[in-house]
């Protein structure tokens, strides 16, 4: 028998000690293949307007179809499902080891960054290769039909190490980036919380901060994600020197000695449209597939 106000008394921090690895793990595929999908033609634009030497940039806007936003997404979707499963499972599990006698009291900044870092460690290691994919396809310029096609000429031209080229880059801003939004999620969550509903379940929290932290992490490590699309990219570029460019340093560079500063935020408001909403919808997916969850499972024992 399920009882109402059981449901509303629902304690908000144990959301993720109450479900099991694969539990979180599922949900975090979920929140994952959400998150990429819902603001993928925005992350699009983002791509073309970080691209060095595209001869048809993506400040004529008015010319591009809307289908063409959305070339690449089956990579995303493909990759997105266990590389967030593998994100977000990694995250509860290490996030209750760091914090450790201490869990649920109070904010744990150093145990949620620590547990970011390693999330972000997993997730990244398998989704890189699809997002290599991602980013050739989005480009203005690409005649890729699938992400098969792509993959086969990347393969073919590039030989493995064009998958992975990028990975060191985007770890270098991933960690900070997860680091950060993981953080403060948490600590806008728990604000927000103790504030209005005194550690009950409201799904507004989630969007607010969520919102918030994917607006900060983004915005700081925006001249790191250029680098990164710079190494992704390389191989479609006809400038020699950036098809041979080797790594971080290099990247860093050649996006200053051409655009100087400003060249570090270059797609720097997508990102942000991209970042904000997607995070925002990660984490209320994520967090609402767990209360569910667990509200069967209580269901469950309680009629048992």
């Amino acid at each position: 028998m399920h009882h109402p106000e059981e449901e509303e008394e629902y304690d908000y921090d144990s959301l993720g000690t109450n479900t099991t690895m694969l539990q979180n793990a599922f949900a975090g595929a979920l929140a994952g293949i959400a998150e990429h999908c819902a603001m993928y033609p925005v992350d699009s634009i983002k791509t073309r307007m970080q691209v060095i030497n595209v001869q048809h940039q993506i400040n004529t806007t008015k010319t591009v179809k809307l289908f063409n936003l959305w070339k690449g997404v089956n990579s995303v979707v493909l990759g997105a499902g266990p590389a967030h499963a593998l994100h977000f499972g990694t995250y509860e599990f290490c996030k209750e080891v760091f914090a450790g006698a201490n869990k649920g009291e109070g904010h744990h900044p150093l145990a949620n960054a620590s547990a970011g870092a390693c999330a972000t460690l997993a997730h990244d290691t398998v989704m890189n290769p699809f997002d290599v994919v991602k980013q050739r396809m989005q480009l203005r310029e690409s005649t890729y039909k699938s992400i098969r096609e792509c993959a086969r000429d990347v393969y073919r031209k590039e030989g493995l190490v064009a998958f992975y080229i990028s990975l060191p880059a985007t770890l270098f801003m991933s960690l900070p980036f997860q680091t950060i939004q993981f953080t403060t999620y948490e600590f806008f969550r728990k604000l927000l919380n103790n504030d209005t509903n005194d550690h009950r379940y409201d799904p507004k929290t989630h969007i607010v901060a969520g919102g918030l932290a994917g607006a900060i992490a983004s915005s700081i490590t925006t001249p790191l994600d250029v680098i990164k699309t710079l190494l992704q990219t390389r191989g479609t570029h006809s400038d020699q020197r950036i098809q041979n460019c080797k790594g971080i340093k290099e990247a860093a560079i050649i996006i200053y000695e051409r655009y100087g500063f400003h060249g570090f935020f270059r797609g720097f408001k997508p990102r942000i449209l991209t970042h904000m909403p997607s995070t925002a919808i990660s984490w209320t997916v994520y967090e609402y597939i767990k209360w569910v969850i667990n509200l069967k499972q209580k269901e469950d024992f309680i009629s048992f």
